[in-house]
């Protein structure tokens, strides 16, 4: 997606959400003003609490589906992250 990002994460006991989100945004950033640009990131995020194998699913196909709604593909299949282990379940 050109303008935001999904992820399903599983995390450790080593970090938390915020810890993990922190380290990428900072790291993306210092990459992203070596080429000349500003801001990257907006302020905070939104997370989701995966509760059961069905909303697992159910999150995986929102995020595999979601260039195919944005018109960015025409089939599901020409996004080359479409092969996720949650579809097949």
């Amino acid at each position: 997606m050109p303008n935001h990002i999904h992820w399903l994460l599983q995390l450790s006991d080593s970090a938390t959400l915020s810890e993990v989100i922190r380290s990428f945004k900072g790291r993306s950033a210092t990459v992203y003003r070596q080429f000349g640009r500003q801001k990257l990131w907006q302020k905070g995020f939104y997370d989701h609490l995966i509760r059961n194998t069905e909303d697992l699913n159910r999150c995986a196909r929102y995020i595999v589906a979601n260039p195919l709604r944005a018109n960015l593909i025409e089939n599901i299949a020409d996004y080359p992250y479409w092969d996720s282990i949650y579809l097949n379940s």
